[in-house]
């Protein structure tokens, strides 16, 4: 049985560099596991009120789309320091009701890029804080930063660079270790 990944870009540009990080990600993963890409610019803004009131039909179509995954897969650019508001409200949203939780127990790996030197590390570092309270197992190594997004991909979205090439593919690989490791019946007990 295939492991069913699910993928969530930060960034809701048309285009983005955090999308086209995220296809090379995806291109990496080995045979028997299967990536679907999760929309989150069409979600409203999380409101409690919808948790037990004329819930968006946005809000059950991102909910069941996660329920049966496996693990995720996060890349993000960053915004002021932080990964973008767009990912916060999925990830709000994903977790209501409370005890419903389509996030909990679901290994996550998160990969943080930016134009410049700092590579997302800020945005890195606060979406881990967001999954660890989530109950999300997360790839701690390799870490995955990645600066100059623009100029390490190229016209038709692809890395240009070999070492980086590489070095994704050990960020996947690290992450199929740690799924394979919390398997892929894993039965959280805790509810959030």
């Amino acid at each position: 049985m295939n492991k069913k990944i699910a993928v969530v870009v930060g960034s809701t540009r048309k285009n983005s560099l955090s999308q086209s990080l995220a296809n090379n990600l995806v291109s990496l993963l080995p045979e028997g596991y299967d990536a679907k890409f999760i929309k989150i610019d069409n979600l409203p803004l999380y409101n409690q009120d919808y948790d037990s009131e004329d819930t968006p039909e946005q809000y059950e179509t991102f909910r069941d789309q996660l329920r049966d995954i496996d693990a995720v897969i996060f890349v993000t650019p960053e915004h002021n320091r932080s990964y973008p508001a767009a990912l916060k409200n999925a990830l709000d949203i994903g977790s209501r009701p409370y005890g419903q939780s389509v996030w909990n127990g679901k290994p996550a790996l998160v990969v943080s890029q930016s134009t410049g030197n700092l590579s997302g590390f800020s945005a890195n570092h606060h979406l881990r804080q967001t999954l660890t309270f989530l109950n999300m197992p997360t790839l701690q190594q390799p870490e995955a930063y990645i600066a100059h997004t623009d100029k390490l991909i190229d016209e038709h979205g692809k890395i240009n660079n070999e070492g980086t090439v590489k070095f994704l593919q050990s960020i996947i690989d690290a992450f199929v270790e740690l799924i394979e490791r919390y398997g892929v019946t894993l039965t959280p007990k805790a509810t959030f």
